[in-house]
């Protein structure tokens, strides 16, 4: 069975011109009777937040064995250094813009229900978490970076390719029962 939990609530402010203030990305836990696995880091000023997060839930920092990134943005990496005995992995395009990442096999399950997909467009080497548990999650990182990202259908502000971007979300939005964006907390999709 796996377990999912948040341990940090994404979140991004903008001045009235669209400049980006701040921010911090979501920062999700998953586990099953073999993996410990972090997905996405999100920044210094969330390290509080997360380590209350671990001990609420029961789990050391130091039990992590697996850190996926889902892009190589500052806002998602910023506490790799918590998890000192994990791997951390990404698409295989970023690996070199992130200290000590290894590439991640795209399509793949990392653990029985949990999938790395590629959704592209908000950088060329995006990837979100498929984890299909009591539900079917989406861990998108910035892929979906928003709520309202998913309730307009448009692409992310900050982006590489916006068809590209589009199609993600499409293809997150087919899958997922829950989305865990990554600067919003988590929403369910409309059916």
């Amino acid at each position: 069975m796996i377990k999912l939990d948040i341990l940090a609530i994404g979140s991004l402010q903008k001045a009235e011109d669209g400049t980006i203030l701040s921010a911090h990305s979501s920062s999700v836990l998953i586990r099953n009777d073999n993996r410990t696995i972090v997905v996405d880091t999100s920044t210094e000023y969330m390290k509080p937040a997360m380590k209350t997060s671990f001990k609420q839930i029961g789990v050391f920092p130091k039990d992590v064995d697996t850190v996926v990134l889902t892009h190589y943005h500052h806002d998602h990496i910023g506490n790799n250094g918590m998890f000192e005995n994990a791997e951390i992995l990404m698409h295989p395009d970023e690996c070199t813009n992130v200290k000590g990442a290894k590439p991640i096999a795209v399509g793949e399950e990392l653990a029985p229900g949990v999938r790395i997909v590629h959704t592209p467009g908000h950088t060329m080497g995006s990837i979100s978490v498929f984890v299909k548990a009591d539900q079917k999650y989406v861990i998108a990182g910035d892929a979906i970076p928003r709520h309202g990202n998913y309730e307009r259908m448009v692409p992310p502000a900050v982006n590489v390719d916006a068809e590209l971007a589009l199609e993600s979300i499409k293809n997150i939005t087919r899958y997922a029962d829950v989305i865990v964006p990554g600067h919003d907390p988590p929403f369910l999709v409309n059916r």
